[in-house]
């Protein structure tokens, strides 16, 4: 790991590069720091920079260098956590110091982590090494811009952790999602038994959930290009069909299965942005699918019952609504489908798909 960190007296700064172990054992965190002699260096002002390694300037200077060092490293888990710093080591042959570190009497299910060591240097990097006991589970490299990393533990813990986090992220989803639930209520206008909107919710489910599984997994995943466009057309094609449906059957739940398989694609796209733990991979699309399925419940219940009141009142009424509901979801799948096919860079492609 330290050949990187190897250096020569020459000007130019040989290796910005740092070193994080992160260990979880025994109940405990622990693990430590490598950084290189210029930078620490850098910070404190010192020349020429092989001072830094001089086990009598280490003593006397401790509490500056923890002091440049302790406020740029956040680990966190629902709380900020306080690192305990130990020995300091020069590192005389890689020009580097090795600083060890405990955090006692943790052992969450998550623990974020968040770092820009050396900010005057903007090519800077910390490279991160993730242990569980013995054994490295993740690596993680920051710079100056990388966002804060989440790892989930593979315990209990863990993965309660990531439920909490990705069951509200696909409730969120599928709520803030207006193509998804104008197709769930195209598909309802029609009305029938609970039992028949049953098996269209569950065929819509086991088809999203199939390609949603699949491009998550990176098995197969069509750009944005094509699903979002195919979403807006899977609205269309269920409005029109409330439309011209004159032989009696109802084929909503293959619609829905058929159509569920595009819309999971979709899910997988908002998924991949938010980034999946891949210590928890199971865990976090089973979550994230779980929410999906809650929020699209409560939509569900909440238009069934209306149109089921409507229809109570009056049929003709119920009939009206139909028609004219279907007429918006038709307008409403023509206007998506035109502004990604034609328009692909407008306001509603950048709020799904940020860049």
């Amino acid at each position: 790991m330290m050949v990187v960190l190897c250096a020569t007296r020459a000007a130019a700064h040989p290796a910005p590069f740092s070193y994080l172990d992160i260990a979880f054992r025994g109940g405990n965190i622990e693990g430590s720091l490598t950084v290189h002699v210029i930078d620490i260096a850098h910070e404190l002002s010192v020349t020429p920079p092989e001072r830094v390694l001089d086990p009598e300037f280490l003593m006397m200077e401790r509490q500056r260098i923890l002091d440049v060092i302790t406020p740029r490293i956040s680990l966190a888990t629902d709380r900020p956590l306080k690192i305990e710093w130990g020995t300091i080591q020069p590192m005389k042959e890689e020009l580097a110091l090795r600083m060890t570190y405990r955090i006692p009497n943790e052992h969450p299910g998550a623990l974020a982590i968040d770092t820009n060591l050396f900010p005057y240097d903007p090519i800077h990097q910390t490279f991160i090494n993730i242990y569980e006991d013995s054994n490295l589970r993740q690596q993680v490299i920051f710079n100056a811009t990388t966002e804060p990393h989440t790892y989930y533990l593979g315990t209990t813990q863990g993965a309660i952790a990531v439920i909490k986090t990705f069951v509200p992220s696909g409730t969120h989803h599928i709520l803030i999602g207006p193509d998804h639930i104008l197709f769930l209520i195209g598909l309802l206008l029609l009305g029938g038994s609970w039992m028949a909107l049953v098996r269209i919710v569950t065929a819509f489910t086991i088809g999203h959930s199939i390609t949603l599984s699949l491009a998550a997994l990176n098995i197969f995943s069509p750009p944005p290009s094509i699903i979002e466009p195919a979403i807006a057309l899977s609205i269309v094609f269920v409005g029109a069909d409330n439309l011209v449906r004159g032989d009696g059957r109802d084929l909503r739940a293959w619609v829905a299965l058929t159509f569920g398989l595009v819309h999971g694609f979709g899910f997988a796209n908002v998924l991949r942005e938010f980034g999946l733990p891949r210590e928890a991979l199971g865990w976090s699309l089973f979550s994230f699918n779980l929410g999906v399925e809650i929020g699209q419940l409560a939509v569900v219940l909440a238009v069934a019952s209306l149109l089921a009141a409507v229809r109570r009142r009056s049929d003709v009424m119920g009939a009206r609504v139909a028609i004219a509901g279907s007429v918006v979801v038709i307008a409403a799948g023509t206007y998506w489908f035109v502004q990604r096919v034609f328009f692909p860079g407008g306001a509603y492609s950048q709020r799904r798909h940020p860049t």
